[in-house]
């Protein structure tokens, strides 16, 4: 297995909604998000990876447009977890929006994922959550 990374490249938005919904434990056949126009519109940058031409890994970052960067949809197809993928997604999803002038990274996750964001960088903080529907 030889994975590839590629910033902020062409997005095939079906996919993408394919990686997102097995990776969050979600069917094969998922709705399709409009990724391309969510990222083009809301991101500092994203970062895909590749095995061959399989798409494997995704995460992306919104910004303010200013110093804060927000780290989300980290998604790793279920076959290609625990093999770095994740790690290696998010020093380069940190390394575009540190190009882009930001100085914050912030990321919430759940407490299982706390060995992952801590091994590249994230130290843990208070934060809240409000459900809005």
């Amino acid at each position: 297995m030889s994975i590839s990374y590629v910033e902020c490249g062409p997005i095939n938005d079906v996919e993408l909604s394919q990686l997102h919904s097995l990776a969050f434990g979600g069917a094969q056949t998922a709705e399709v998000t409009a990724w391309t126009e969510q990222l083009r519109a809301h991101s500092v940058g994203w970062v895909c990876a590749f095995d061959g031409s399989q798409l494997c890994g995704f995460v992306h970052a919104c910004w303010d447009g200013g110093r804060h960067a927000f780290v989300l949809d980290t998604a790793v197809h279920p076959d290609y977890q625990r093999q770095g993928i994740a790690t290696e997604l998010l020093q380069r999803q940190a390394s575009l929006a540190r190009d882009a002038g930001c100085d914050w990274l912030h990321v919430d996750y759940e407490p299982h994922l706390d060995d992952l964001y801590r091994s590249t960088g994230f130290a843990p903080t208070l934060a809240g959550l409000r459900k809005l529907n």
